[in-house]
């Protein structure tokens, strides 16, 4: 298994060094990019590729991806569970990345990888700084040099949505000061690599990705790589028809016809207003800004859902799109279920919700 490995990894490193380096600054990079998909619950599940019940990915399922109209694909990572006792990376997860990373950019999308939530250790306090960094630097230090043959249709995301577990308040001052020495422990190490790492285009993340923490709290990494940064948050509002799938919140925006079925904030101009702070923190001054993730969780108990769904993702999209944004829709595998947000499945590459698809894809080809 080994002997495949290092084969397999050669291979695919030898093809990686045939394709040339375009020289494009991250702003103009960020306009090709749109729509993205997300691979999510797949290669970052713990216990496995295939533990959270998604299928292994396979080359059809990318095929897919970009046929159906998407730009990027974002694929979430775990590392930490695929290391040895050193904290070396396997070189059987090394090849596994880097044949999904190939298909996706056989394909023509633009990818992005990361470390995910990975079992929780990156943690944002004074105690854990110190050791989370060193993983940090350990981890894209070998995921860097690994890569670093590979065109600029490869970037790398430092982290996720960094925060202290259960706490989704507002940052103290300490978790501010790790998580931006997080950001800056990931572009230092990742510059300090050879071959086009010293140019990559990188994403850091504000903290917990939420747009009001990043605004108020983020401070962009010192990179001696000018535009090459780029500034990741999520959205999900409003969370009682995003993500509580057990709530009663059905309805959405200026469409809802029960006011009951609504939640009463998170509307049309809410989400405007929050990608309007993203363009004139960030955008406006060079640094363009992934929405790295974004969805609405399927409610099958609610057949009238799948109308208010699609205009959720559909206002989402072109407007966050509308300010430069790039929409990376979250994609979990799951299909017909409460939590699900699946648009294909993930065994053959089959299109299961053409209505979900054609608004997230048809609200940037309309635009």
């Amino acid at each position: 298994m080994k002997l495949i490995a290092a084969l397999l990894l050669t291979l695919v490193s030898l093809a990686a060094q045939a394709a040339p380096w375009r020289e494009v600054s991250s702003p103009d990079l960020a306009r090709d990019m749109a729509p993205g998909w997300n691979l999510g619950n797949s290669l970052e599940a713990i216990g496995g590729e295939t533990a959270w019940g998604n299928a292994r990915t396979t080359k059809p399922l990318i095929q897919a991806v970009k046929a159906a109209g998407f730009k990027s694909i974002r694929i979430p990572l775990s590392w930490k569970q695929y290391t040895d006792a050193q904290g070396r990376i396997k070189p059987e997860w090394m090849a596994r990345v880097t044949e999904v990373v190939g298909w996706a950019r056989e394909a023509g999308l633009i990818v992005m990888i990361n470390i995910h939530w990975d079992g929780g250790w990156m943690q944002p306090t004074a105690r854990h700084q110190d050791e989370v960094n060193r993983r940090l630097a350990s981890y894209w230090t070998q995921i860097a040099e690994h890569f670093k043959d590979h065109d600029e249709g490869l970037l790398f995301a430092g982290t996720n949505e960094v925060m202290v577990e259960g706490d989704y308040g507002k940052p103290t001052a300490e978790y501010v000061r790790a998580q931006n020495s997080f950001n800056q422990t990931f572009v230092t190490t990742v510059r300090a690599t050879g071959g086009h790492n010293p140019r990559r285009h990188l994403i850091v993340q504000g903290f917990n990705t939420n747009i009001d923490h990043t605004v108020d709290f983020a401070v962009l990494p010192t990179d001696p790589t000018p535009q090459r940064l780029m500034m990741e948050v999520h959205y999900y509002d409003p969370y009682e028809f995003t993500l509580n799938n057990e709530g009663k919140v059905w309805q959405w925006g200026r469409i809802a016809t029960d006011i009951k079925a609504a939640a009463s904030w998170g509307g049309e101009s809410h989400a405007d207003k929050q990608f309007d702070r993203m363009k004139t923190h960030f955008i406006a001054k060079g640094v363009p800004v992934i929405l790295g993730e974004y969805g609405a969780v399927a409610r099958p108990s609610e057949p009238g859902n799948a109308r208010y769904r699609a205009y959720w993702n559909a206002y989402i999209t072109r407007s966050a799109h509308q300010r430069g944004l790039v929409p990376v829709y979250w994609d979990n595998g799951v299909f017909n279920k409460p939590e699900g947000f699946a648009i294909f499945d993930r065994a053959t590459g089959k299109v299961l919700d053409a209505g979900l698809l054609q608004a997230i894809v048809g609200a940037i080809a309309t635009r």
